[in-house]
């Protein structure tokens, strides 16, 4: 479980809720709402004492523990090193045998970007390389922030049927503001407005009070 109590900053006000394990969700809000800052409190980039993740608390505990607890997954590349292939990229997020990066990049349509420097990647490439990472990664949460506003809309359809597959990944958090989106994955929403959590349920709930 996943939980939340009673965060407050200056543009989120005292907001709680839980997220099981194996369930997929959606963060939904209008840009500048607070969504990526409310994703970086969760995965423990911003320390915060109102996280728990199975016992732990994210921004308390480092390496490994804290990897395979949680993956933020940012909406553009940045590496240390921008000169590193893609494959040597990839290599650093294994934390298990199985996928092997090779698989990784077959499922993400990305086996001739693999000795492409990173820094020579266009922004969809990017995104692809970063949900590959993401899958060799298995995080028991992984959050992805604006995943699909760099791509095209054929690789649109290939995150869409992915995140969709049940197999891909343990539980996955959306940060989006894309409504079309949040409609068609159909995941439960959590949506924000006004600093406040406004509604948590099923997209069939969310999607028939917006009508």
């Amino acid at each position: 479980m996943l939980t939340l109590t009673n965060y407050s900053n200056p543009i989120l006000n005292k907001l709680s809720f839980s997220l099981p394990k194996n369930k997929n969700f959606i963060i939904l809000g209008s840009n500048g709402i607070g969504k990526t800052t409310l994703a970086k409190v969760l995965c423990g980039i911003t320390a915060s004492d109102a996280v728990n993740i199975e016992g732990l608390n994210p921004s308390k505990v480092f390496g490994e523990q804290r990897t395979k607890a949680i993956n933020y997954v940012p909406p553009k590349l940045e590496i240390f090193d921008s000169f590193m292939s893609v494959k040597e990229f990839l290599e650093l997020s294994c934390l298990q045998q199985k996928p092997s990066v090779e698989e990784a990049m077959k499922k993400l349509q990305i086996e001739q970007l693999s000795a492409q420097p990173c820094h020579s990647l266009s922004s969809g490439e990017s995104q692809l390389v970063l949900m590959a990472s993401a899958w060799l990664h298995n995080a028991t949460y992984t959050i992805f922030d604006e995943p699909t506003a760099n791509l095209d809309p054929q690789k649109i359809q290939l995150l869409f049927k992915l995140l969709k597959e049940e197999q891909f990944l343990q539980s996955k958090i959306i940060i989006t503001h894309n409504l079309d989106l949040a409609y068609k994955l159909g995941f439960d929403i959590l949506y924000l407005a006004n600093k406040e959590i406004r509604f948590q349920g099923s997209s069939e709930v969310f999607f028939a009070q917006e009508n």
